[in-house]
């Protein structure tokens, strides 16, 4: 083996990059998820107004979180964020009842975007630990999850705020990510 060869082998393998656009109403979770995700401190988690971008490095993947704003003001704002995603992560609080059809709709107006065909798809049903939670099988029904066929997607039960569940979703997440970088 040539000195350059030896060099290059001693280098840091570079991290493949992944886009994640994460998105839900208002109030259902995003950011702390974001914040699990990256082992941070959630205790004064804020609304977003606007957008977060956040770098997390696992198993050899830069993931790049996009966390965007749920506030119904910000919605029409979602579609400039949609060109590249790697993975779409929809949020919903399971126990806000009353919101969940307003939930199920965005839902449905995203799987309507061109941008955002086949792109592999999972649903934190978060606030599991909340005793009004919905079942993740019920937001499921809710979001017709049953009627896509055009895209992988996964449901995963979550609590954000105790952590269960969210890193089996990221667990999902990077399989797919690991899946479409070998195509």
């Amino acid at each position: 083996m040539g000195l350059l060869a030896l060099l290059r082998s001693l280098r840091p393998k570079e991290q493949k990059e992944c886009r994640i656009l994460l998105l839900g109403l208002d109030n259902a979770g995003k950011t702390t998820i974001v914040k699990k995700f990256s082992s941070e401190d959630i205790t004064e988690v804020t609304p977003t107004q606007g957008f977060n971008i956040k770098s997390v490095n696992t198993n050899g993947f830069k993931l790049n979180v996009w966390d965007i704003g749920g506030q119904r003001r910000l919605r029409p704002y979602w579609s400039n964020y949609f060109e590249n995603t790697d993975v779409l992560i929809y949020v919903v609080d399971s126990a806000d009842i009353r919101r969940l059809q307003e939930a199920a709709e965005e839902f449905d107006d995203l799987l309507q975007e061109d941008r955002l065909s086949k792109v592999p798809c999972l649903v934190y049903a978060n606030k599991q630990d909340l005793e009004t939670a919905e079942t993740s099988a019920d937001v499921a029904r809710e979001l017709k999850l049953h009627k896509l066929k055009d895209r992988t997607f996964q449901i995963q039960p979550c609590s954000a705020k105790s952590g269960e569940g969210v890193k089996e979703g990221l667990e999902w997440v990077l399989k797919q990510v690991k899946t479409t970088n070998k195509k």
